[in-house]
């Protein structure tokens, strides 16, 4: 939509992690150099820690882009609240290795019997876990078990863990001592400053073949960091609505009022998804309290569904009205020339 507006390739902000979009701030740089060091070890853990946002994810896969597949068998592999069998089976499928039976001790003896075969041809295993967080403490021994596996002296099986802050915390506590010992490389991603912002969207812009339309206020970058607090997704996610308002508007220049505008509509949105999940609380705390005028179990189950349905028609209205104003504004929109005067 804005991208042909704006004579851009593509859009230059989609939360999406593509690696053409790797942006290597001062933070990022380093954590790479802090994982490349890890690799250089060949064994252990290494940890990247930062807090939703800030590109850990962009990180793992700009390093996977770059490393040599002929040496390393690399899996990658999110996850979600698992138990040490289910890991296992996770780690299973990420690297396409078969097993016959299910129980633990066969998938472990299996698995190891697997690292054994790809040492044997040359290729050690990198297991990537992203949203690392979410592993307990019984899967992460597992992981360390695993990197204690050698071929003649040589470390086969490491893994990189990335993940948010309470992921370290779990790793540091006093009965994990054992695989803090095993981590080779930390590293904790913090936000970008006000300068590294203002070069992270010019960067992007560029990337998406950006020749200057729109213009942006040089004071628009301020503003842009305050509301994100230096947080790329946060970034992205305004930049994004910033051009789609620019474009709506016909804008030509983006400044301070129109980052004031969008910011106003975000937060707007926000406080009105606040209103819907007081209003929610509310009617579950009268069903709780408030017997004697509610009536029976039944009729107040039903007023708070109603109330609920009620919140969700205004939402759906207001999102319909957005849309008809898009379509409207395409409707009267000649096919975009980029010739036109």
């Amino acid at each position: 939509m804005y991208d042909g507006f704006y004579n851009l390739s593509q859009k230059p902000f989609q939360l999406s992690a593509d690696p053409d979009f790797f942006f290597q701030s001062s933070v990022h740089k380093r954590a790479l150099a802090y994982m490349q060091y890890g690799l250089t070890q060949g064994e252990g853990f290494v940890l990247v820690t930062g807090s939703p946002g800030t590109g850990k994810t962009m990180l793992v896969k700009s390093l996977v882009k770059n490393l040599n597949k002929d040496k390393l068998l690399i899996g990658v592999m999110m996850t979600s609240q698992v138990g040490p069998e289910d890991t296992l089976r996770l780690i299973a499928s990420t690297f396409g290795f078969q097993y016959l039976h299910n129980d633990k001790a066969s998938l472990l003896n299996s698995f190891e019997k697997f690292i054994i075969e790809k040492a044997r041809e040359g290729r050690r295993l990198l297991l990537i876990i992203d949203e690392a967080q979410n592993l307990p403490k019984q899967s992460l021994e597992e992981l360390r078990m695993l990197t204690n596996l050698d071929v003649n002296g040589t470390p086969v099986f490491q893994v990189f863990l990335v993940g948010q802050p309470e992921l370290k915390r779990t790793i540091y506590a006093a009965d994990m001592e054992q695989l803090k010992q095993r981590i080779v490389s930390t590293y904790h991603l913090d936000p970008l400053d006000e300068e590294e912002t203002k070069e992270y969207i010019l960067f992007r812009l560029q990337t998406a073949g950006w020749q200057g339309k729109p213009e942006f206020d040089p004071r628009v970058f301020a503003d842009i960091h305050d509301f994100s607090a230096g947080t790329p997704r946060r970034i992205n996610s305004l930049c994004d609505r910033l051009l789609l308002f620019g474009y709506l508007e016909e804008l030509s220049v983006l400044d301070s009022q129109a980052v004031e505008k969008v910011i106003s509509e975000v937060n707007e949105e926000m406080q009105l998804e606040d209103r819907e999940e007081q209003v929610a609380a509310s009617s579950i705390t009268a069903i709780r309290y408030s017997d004697a005028e509610a009536g029976s179990f039944e009729d107040r189950l039903q007023r708070l569904e109603n109330e609920v349905l009620n919140l969700h028609n205004i939402a759906s209205k207001e999102k319909a009205l957005l849309r008809k104003a898009i379509l409207i504004q395409l409707d009267m929109e000649p096919v975009y020339d980029s010739g036109k005067k």
